[in-house]
């Protein structure tokens, strides 16, 4: 994990990302606080580190709660795993439950 999640440099987080960055924290078992996940650092490689089979695993949990499938095979995934940020507008124009 690099140092991209201080919580001092931290973009706000919306009640969404919020939610999200506790399914980060939880599903991965990332050590350190959602509150501290910056929205807007990418969640690959040098931001917060994650590798595919990591967003493997989100996406798993994120299909369960939200009601709707994030495939594999979907050319859009990059953009859709860019940052939180990214993920929450995703999720929030595809999720099927509250």
């Amino acid at each position: 994990m690099s140092s991209a999640a201080n919580p001092a440099s931290a973009s706000a987080q919306s009640p969404l990302e919020a939610e999200l960055a506790a399914v980060l924290v939880n599903a991965l078992n990332l050590e350190m606080t959602p509150e501290s996940i910056d929205p807007t650092i990418p969640l690959y490689g040098d931001g917060l580190g994650l590798d595919s089979i990591d967003i493997l695993e989100v996406a798993l949990e994120i299909s369960r709660r939200y009601g709707f499938q994030l495939r594999s095979d979907d050319e859009r995934n990059k953009q859709i795993f860019e940052s939180l940020r990214s993920l929450a507008a995703h999720v929030e124009q595809n999720r099927t439950t509250a």
